[in-house]
């Protein structure tokens, strides 16, 4: 079964004014399409063909270009797109809020070293908040479409919270000014998504 391009939850409109619509719109059709169908050129008559994208990044062979970078893109958008809402912003709660607040010290310590995480990350790429079996959370940035299910990259853990800082995902817009372009994420975060996903991968 060939991966699909995920429809999003809501209108290319529904972000502004943090994410403006033509971004969404170029972002999703045409970005994370491209992942998509790349990806399935990929696998094809492959043994990976018909495993799940967990599977196939968390075995990935790192010197298969055409799958990191596909596989990464298609997983990673995906991700980020759920973990969106119109009606985001606001704080975790529960066990996920502990978590935070036992590993960074408090929500705005998280949120300063989330920022910063995303805001060094040199070229395009990833910042994430994973959590580890136990409970225990990491934040980390990848390079390109690189994530911490993939073996080696330097993060662990399952991804539960990521921003896109390649500069499709903000360019239109922000321009340069890619701190604006972070801060802005916090208002639309879907927290309820994020703390569903650490509760199934903890």
């Amino acid at each position: 079964m060939a991966f699909e391009l995920p429809k999003l939850p809501y209108a290319y409109d529904a972000l502004e004014p943090h994410i403006d619509a033509r971004t969404m719109e170029i972002h999703h059709t045409k970005h994370h399409n491209g992942y998509t169908t790349k990806l399935n050129d990929a696998i094809a008559g492959t043994d990976l063909e018909g495993k799940s994208i967990e599977a196939i990044l968390s075995g990935l062979d790192m010197d298969n270009s055409a799958v990191r970078n596909n596989g990464g893109g298609f997983y990673n958008h995906s991700l980020f797109w759920s973990i969106l809402s119109p009606k985001g912003g606001g704080t975790p709660s529960g066990e996920l809020a502990k978590a935070i607040n036992d590993a960074f010290g408090s929500y705005e310590s998280f949120k300063e070293k989330f920022s910063t995480a995303a805001g060094t990350r040199f070229g395009s790429g990833w910042a994430w908040l994973c959590v580890h079996k136990g409970g225990k959370v990491e934040i980390c940035s990848t390079p390109n479409q690189d994530n911490s299910l993939m073996p080696g990259v330097g993060c662990g853990g399952h991804p539960i919270l990521g921003l896109d800082v390649w500069e499709h995902a903000y360019y239109l817009n922000y321009q340069n000014r890619r701190p604006d372009y972070i801060n802005a994420f916090f208002n639309i975060i879907n927290w309820d998504k994020v703390e569903k996903l650490y509760a199934e991968n903890r």
